[in-house]
């Protein structure tokens, strides 16, 4: 049986994740777990989260998860969700820590003097709402989502990819931010497909169905 781990560190909006998940695969076993052990085993892994960098590292840490979810990374098909996102790069801004530097890059944040519309007005950080994202290329987890699809922010901090060809989508926001990201077995979302109605289920659906 398809088994599809979500990593539970003590934060992140694990049970949409779960319920969003089951919807999309009737068939597989979807496992909200803290147990490494379990993550290993998993043919699937989806790294989700809310909150703090900081915090993450930390949890992550206490629960023994860093190596499994290294493993997972290197070598299953591997969903990050926002924070599960962020935290596959070097290092955030945020509480000035190292990620899992999975990919080159860093988290910032977004910068107050950049936050204008075309028009001049202002723009509130967080990011918070439905917003466009722009598929820099073609890839399976884009099957059947249209070219500038709405799917659901909320966030603080953005990353900066390292590498061009790590992008997968971006959004606008005061300017293009990187809002996607995907490399052989792992593609990463800054937005969160849980909460994205038709377009995030089509995601997760493509991400459950993916053989990279």
């Amino acid at each position: 049986m398809n088994t599809i781990a979500i990593i539970d560190y003590g934060m992140g909006n694990l049970r949409s994740v779960a319920k969003a998940i089951e919807h999309v695969a009737p068939d597989a076993r979807v496992v909200v777990t803290s147990d490494p052990a379990q993550v290993q085993a998993a043919s699937r892994v989806v790294f989700p989260g809310q909150g703090a960098m900081p915090d993450c590292t930390r949890e992550l840490d206490a629960r023994g998860l860093r190596p499994a979810v290294l493993k997972a990374a290197a070598e299953k098909p591997f969903l990050g969700i926002c924070i599960g996102l962020q935290m596959l790069f070097e290092h955030s801004e945020e509480g000035n820590v190292p990620g899992l530097g999975v990919f080159k890059g860093q988290v910032v944040r977004f910068p107050a003097e950049r936050m204008r519309t075309s028009e001049g007005l202002h723009l509130k950080v967080p990011h918070m709402g439905w917003n466009e994202v722009h598929q820099a290329h073609s890839h399976p987890i884009w099957q059947g989502i249209a070219e500038g699809a709405r799917f659901y922010f909320v966030h603080s901090y953005y990353v900066e990819a390292g590498e061009p060809d790590l992008i997968l989508g971006h959004t606008q926001y005061g300017f293009p931010f990187t809002s996607a990201v995907a490399r052989d077995n792992i593609v990463a979302t800054q937005f969160h497909p849980e909460k994205s109605a038709q377009a995030g289920l089509a995601l997760l659906a493509n991400f459950v169905s993916w053989n990279p």
